[in-house]
């Protein structure tokens, strides 16, 4: 990844239908809030520099930020007037690197991985615009993603709102993430022609995608193998869903790599824990934090690990842990 790349970060959005006196990037899936899996994700796949837009209950966002180990710089959008307004409250941010492509994506869209920006960034390869894409199965809501037909089927056509689709278009598949690869001066160009919809009075961020086009700029579309990158939750039985899909996710993993796990049920990990092989992990145990588990334990049933270091041969059963060394 260029050193030289930024990464803008959506969390504005106040998630009316979470009825949550919190915003719902800071919802939690697998104890995680939303953005953190986001900041996780762009750090990974090497971008440091990173600009998060605010906007509904903004203290709230700012504090967590103010307590990351890193400094991610934050504006305030004052009015929610639509993605493209909010990226346009990051002008100065994006002056600062003239010369180089910025990432937008979405804080409250979990599981946008470090794999998939890498990609998709080198599919981008200098071009003006790159959309990152994913094929669903129930493609409803969504924009739909239109390739040119000639040739070079990797160029972007058109992205098609659910309302504005035809029948022939809604049966698409191919939907439009909310991530974007831009090149930064294309970006900034394409913000100061951007112009408030008739309908709903707010500035779009697909907008800026076909004014670039418009310069004859490469516009790109990059299908993710990772077709959960799009999802993200609207109210809470949406959260359940994510932090299912989430949870298995990761008992999968920890699977893979040896982890016995006989019966899953009640068992939660979360994303940063760490368990070595041979280890055995009983119904109804919830490991947190910063967990790290040697080889050859037996954790559980109903065990809660909170940030510990648990070393090799150990058996815990009906436990409460929790370090103290936040």
């Amino acid at each position: 990844m260029d050193q030289k790349t930024s990464a803008v970060i959506l969390a504005g959005g106040e998630g009316k239908r979470m009825n949550s006196k919190r915003p719902k990037v800071l919802a939690e899936v697998m104890f995680k809030p939303m953005i953190q899996w986001v900041i996780d994700a762009v750090r990974e796949a090497g971008i440091s520099d990173i600009c998060v837009v605010t906007g509904s209950k903004h203290e709230f966002v700012e504090d967590y930020l103010e307590q990351l180990p890193f400094q991610a710089e934050r504006v305030f959008q004052s009015e929610r007037l639509g993605t493209g307004h909010a990226v346009m409250q990051t002008r100065d941010f994006l002056e600062r690197h003239r010369g180089s492509d910025v990432l937008v994506l979405n804080g409250d869209a979990p599981f946008i991985d470090a794999q998939t920006i890498r990609e998709a960034f080198a599919v981008h390869n200098g071009g003006g615009c790159t959309v990152v894409s994913a094929e669903v199965e129930n493609p409803k809501g969504y924009g739909r993603i239109i390739r040119e037909t000639t040739e070079n089927a990797d160029m972007l056509k058109a992205i098609v709102e659910e309302k504005e689709a035809t029948d022939e278009i809604r049966k698409i598949k191919e939907v439009n993430s909310g991530v974007y690869w831009f090149e930064v001066d294309s970006l900034l160009d394409s913000l100061g022609k951007l112009t408030k919809s008739a309908v709903t009075g707010e500035y779009y961020l697909t907008d800026t995608v076909f004014e670039i086009k418009k310069t004859g700029k490469k516009v790109l579309a990059y299908k993710a193998k990772n077709a959960d990158s799009v999802l993200g939750a609207n109210d809470c039985i949406q959260l359940a869903q994510l932090n299912e899909i989430a949870r298995k996710r990761i008992l999968e993993k920890h699977m893979k790599n040896g982890v016995n796990i006989p019966c899953t049920d009640g068992v939660m990990i979360g994303n940063d824990v760490e368990i070595e092989s041979n280890t055995v992990i009983l119904p109804s145990s919830v490991i947190l934090g910063n967990t790290k588990i040697a080889s050859f334990c037996r954790i559980g049933p109903s065990a809660l690990l909170v940030d510990c270091d648990i070393p090799e041969h150990t058996d815990i059963g009906n436990v409460c842990l929790k370090s103290k060394k936040m």
